[in-house]
């Protein structure tokens, strides 16, 4: 009975131990008697105990590995601190596990080693600015080399650039200059702006009065040209209605008198209006001149 039992102990632990099941996205490396027989595929695999040693678990899917941080020496000797990330995949577990005793330093190494090679390529300028130009040439020299160890370099990408101190000051320095620079070219722009607006609408201020001026300058003459025909139309009126009034009987007694009353009134007027003035020669005389004025009306009916 006892050796029966033992007997199905050693049977259960013997079937528990030939069989394997494997996770999903994941490859393990089966040696038989020491030699690479294969790599179970994800599911129930079934070994033979005692013969079979699963030597190897990789893992297919993609894979963030860190890169140390290393000092880097660029072309204009500057020394700068450098680290990054590299994403790879396996992708032949038989050459991940037999091609190199790991791939994963491998890869580490090979990458610090073609980042350091293209940082002394370029100076610290463009260093900063080339970063991607940086990754590829690094994915390239891993994609030449990876192939052997059964992985896939997938992606390079650097983290962080640190320069020394000394130099990290120097270029805030720089770049606090530029920007006081750019400050200053825009107050400059501002003002010089500012005072082509002040020029511009002194101009159309200008402008604007002189066209005032002119419209003031053409209503006036038109206001004193309306009022001269307007004057000139009343004194034609004026005279044509004197000449009528000459024509009816008694208009002639009436323009004598009118002349004798102006003429008397202008010769009070004497004393007021200044101290030198020019008279007649004969002052007594006053029907004469009369006479003489009227002689000129009546000359002027006749021409008419």
């Amino acid at each position: 009975m006892e050796i029966a039992l033992f007997l199905l102990i050693v049977v259960a632990a013997f079937v528990a131990s030939s069989i394997k099941i494997v996770p999903q996205q994941n490859a393990w490396v089966v040696e038989r008697l020491g030699r690479f027989h294969g790599a179970l595929q994800p599911g129930l695999n079934i070994v033979i105990p005692f013969i079979d040693r699963i030597a190897y678990k990789h893992l297919l899917k993609e894979v963030p590995l860190d890169v140390q941080p290393q000092v880097c020496i660029t072309k204009d000797n500057t020394q700068v601190q450098i680290d990054g990330v590299i994403f790879y995949q396996v992708t032949n577990p038989q050459l991940a596990s037999y091609g190199t005793a790991d791939f994963q330093m491998a890869i580490v190494q090979l990458a610090q080693t073609s980042l350091r090679s293209e940082c002394g390529k370029r100076e610290l300028d463009r260093l900063l600015e080339e970063r991607n130009d940086i990754n590829r040439a690094v994915i390239s020299a891993l994609d030449e080399a990876s192939p052997n160890w059964g992985v896939k370099v997938l992606r390079y990408e650097i983290k962080d650039i640190t320069p020394p101190d000394a130099v990290l000051r120097s270029m805030q320095t720089q770049i606090t200059a530029e920007r006081e620079k750019r400050a200053m070219v825009a107050q400059s722009e501002g003002k010089r702006q500012q005072e082509i607006n002040l020029a511009e609408g002194a101009m159309t201020a200008a402008i604007r009065e002189s066209e005032g001026q002119k419209q003031a300058a053409i209503n006036n003459a038109q206001g004193q040209a309306e009022a001269i025909l307007l004057t000139a139309t009343a004194t034609a009126e004026a005279i044509r209605k004197v000449a009528a009034a000459l024509s009816e009987p008694g208009g002639m007694e009436a323009v004598n008198l009118k002349v004798a009353e102006k003429y008397v009134e202008a010769f009070g007027n004497i004393a007021k209006q200044g101290n030198t003035l020019i008279l007649p020669g004969d002052l007594s005389n006053m029907g004469a001149l009369v006479a003489t004025a009227m002689s000129v009306v009546k000359q002027q009916k006749i021409e008419s």
